[in-house]
């Protein structure tokens, strides 16, 4: 049997024994160490990020276990068991229990999956909730993969590997039949990715085997599915048919953009007969008289449909699903207990590429020549953010941000004396000593201008008091022909972020339909900024039209949520898509600008795949932006070699004739 076609014997984990046992996997090396801390009471999961292909590095991957999540935590003889959510299961789950505590541990956190086995080995999703129902643990395993804490210390920031290592360790030692240790391989992933698919396996995990333990959902940490599979919200189930018992199917939900529940289809298959008796009874205490869905289904799909509060959670595995959104082919694969109904969306595969090499984390470059006075004024009370930690901020992302500078006109925000101060708005170098500035008079460009292309630049706008950098839509190449036009997404400040989500999507929805390839940038404040190159073509007069259409067409058809005019009276409720961005000499805040709002944050690119998960336009600040340019690649590095024209039908299709 050739290496790269794994057996099944090799891919179900099991526990290493000592005899025989493979050496540890070496990690690559990364300056950290354990620290001595207090075992907190709570400790958040670290979540795999969905991606669509294997990334390129240095991978250990392990098999997604078809189970629950647990955390354990031991305090002396208190062991406690928890739900990625936080909820005590340590009732349900007498046996781990006992297992761990003769681990003989003083304390610990340790992070694994729950799973009962099949006869080949694989794990059953069905079988484990029945055990959970018929309070008989005896046939759970707890497979254990990571130990972010043990006798005092924190080992969240040591590689992944060594964490491993010291937990195998561990459960060499133990001789239970409850414990087992999550193996890793290191095989070609396509071929073990083959190898889980064949054998029915749900798919795999990989985690960098340098990365940290982060208490949230990271690209350290991703997964790959061997079929589409998800929770879904029930809504509601059908009668029984033919010799059918209990109930016929169920519907199912999502929650949209805007967080709204949407209809997503039907599931009928994948029960036994004992699973339909007792969802059956779980289901009856649940009926209501409405649906709880804003556009429900009608006609057939809605006949006979029993409604339901909308709070039971299914694991569904489905082969495609429409485009308007309704699964086809789909499975039931168990009830889901440990995640709440009210987080549960569609799960979009980010690109395998934007997670594939981790960029080394960058130290502040050396401030050269620059002669930074008064470092430690403070430029930001609330986080004691100091002007030489913004020198430093510019100095780490400036191999993000001189690419978004480049040949651009700049107009700066400066902070002479923080944000507690006044603030000037500055678009041309006079009075400024920035070294290596290019300045344009008004002959060349139509207004004075200036050009940052250099670090060295960049650092003398800092010491200028500068926080904020915003650009033109065209560069010096042809002030008169913009080679871009952008849509500022400004809303109601009372409207809640579904709103500003939700609007987003239907811009993006008529950009697509348009054609047009868009860029995706948060504001760094409470709004979303999306980007469309162009080829450089078109005068400001005739982008600035085009694209004061886009808007006009979307508060003409969503007119309760979308204003297409400027001021906070034709914004309330709404949310106001700002296209005055585009005319000539108007500027927008730069990709990776810090905005001058307490606690810094900044404007960042995303994927466009990443927007459902956004939790707000400011989430990435001066002190947090480190860990997403370690993460994710760049999202804009193909913007510059996307060029598109405005043509005659998008015309048309806005009415422009």
């Amino acid at each position: 049997q050739p290496d790269s076609v794994l057996s099944e014997r090799t891919l179900v984990p099991r526990v290493r024994k000592t005899a025989g046992k493979a050496a540890p996997r070496t990690p690559r090396k990364r300056k950290a160490s354990a620290q001595q801390a207090a075992l907190p009471d709570t400790l958040q999961p670290q979540l795999a990020t969905l991606v669509d292909s294997p990334p390129a590095g240095d991978w250990l991957y392990e098999v997604k276990f078809d189970g629950y999540r647990i955390l354990a935590r031991i305090d002396g003889d208190d062991i406690r068991l928890y739900t990625r959510n936080g909820h005590d299961w340590t009732a349900k789950l007498p046996h781990q229990q006992a297992a761990l505590r003769n681990l003989g541990l003083d304390s610990a956190w340790l992070d694994g999956e729950m799973v009962v086995n099949d006869a080949h080995g694989v794990a059953d999703f069905q079988a484990l909730q029945n055990a959970f129902d018929s309070e008989d643990d005896q046939h759970i395993l707890y497979y254990l993969f990571d130990l972010p804490f043990l006798g005092g210390q924190d080992l969240r920031q040591l590689p992944l590997q060594e964490r491993r290592n010291t937990l195998q360790q561990l459960l060499d030692q133990d001789d239970s039949q409850w414990l087992r240790f999550s193996e890793g391989f290191d095989q070609p992933v396509d071929s073990l990715l083959d190898s889980a698919c064949r054998m029915k396996l749900e798919g795999l995990i990989g985690k960098r085997a340098d990365s940290p333990y982060i208490g949230r959902r990271s690209a350290d940490w991703i997964k790959l599915k061997c079929q589409q599979r998800q929770e879904f919200v029930i809504v509601g189930y059908t009668d029984p048919k033919g010799s059918r018992s209990a109930f016929g199917a169920l519907l199912l939900a999502v929650h949209d953009e805007g967080g709204a529940l949407r209809y997503a289809g039907k599931v009928g298959t994948g029960f036994s007969a004992a699973t339909l008796g007792s969802i059956h009874a779980r289901l009856k205490p649940l009926q209501t008289a409405k649906p709880p869905l804003s556009q429900p289904p009608t006609g057939a799909e809605a006949r006979g449909v029993h409604w339901l509060k909308p709070t039971l959670l299914a694991e569904v595995a489905y082969a495609q699903m429409t485009r308007d959104g309704v699964v086809r082919h789909a499975v039931f694969h168990g009830l889901r207990d440990d995640k709440p109904a009210t987080a549960i969306d569609l799960e979009h595969a980010m690109p395998g590429k934007s997670v594939a090499k981790p960029k080394a984390q960058r130290k502040p470059e050396a401030l050269g020549e620059l002669r930074l006075t008064h470092p430690e004024r403070i430029i930001d009370a609330t986080r004691a953010t100091t002007k030489r930690q913004v020198a430093e901020y510019y100095a780490q992302v400036s191999e993000w941000i001189l690419p978004q500078l480049k040949n651009r006109p700049v107009a700066l925000v400066r902070a002479p004396d923080g944000l507690a101060g006044e603030l000037f708005f500055q678009k041309n170098a006079d009075q400024l000593h920035i070294p290596n500035v290019v300045s344009y008079d008004k002959k060349a460009a139509g207004q004075a201008a200036m050009v940052i292309n250099r670090a060295d630049t960049l650092l003398g706008a800092v010491q200028m008091n500068m926080l904020e950098l915003h650009t033109w839509n065209a560069t010096d190449k042809d002030f008169d022909k913009p080679d871009r036009f952008i849509l500022d997404l400004d809303p109601d400040p009372a409207l809640p972020w579904k709103a500003m989500l939700e609007a987003t999507q239907l811009t993006l929805t008529l950009l697509d339909e348009l054609g047009l390839k868009v860029f995706l940038k948060t504001s760094g404040g409470k709004g979303i900024h999306l980007v469309v190159p162009l080829t450089r073509k078109a005068g400001w007069d005739e982008v600035k039209d085009f694209s004061h259409a886009i808007v006009d067409y979307l508060a003409n058809l969503f007119p309760d949520r979308l204003s297409a005019v400027s001021g906070p009276k034709n914004r309330v409720g709404r949310i106001f898509i700002d296209y005055l961005r585009n005319g000539q000499g108007a500027t927008t805040a730069c990709a990776y600008s810090l905005r001058a709002r307490e606690g810094l944050p900044v404007s960042v690119p995303i994927w466009r795949e990443e927007l459902a998960q956004l939790k707000g336009a400011n989430q990435w600040h001066i002190g947090n932006l480190h860990e997403r340019l370690a993460e994710v690649d760049d999202p804009w590095a193909d913007m510059g070699k996307t060029r598109q024209l405005i043509t005659a039908r998008m015309r048309k299709q806005l009415g422009l004739g």
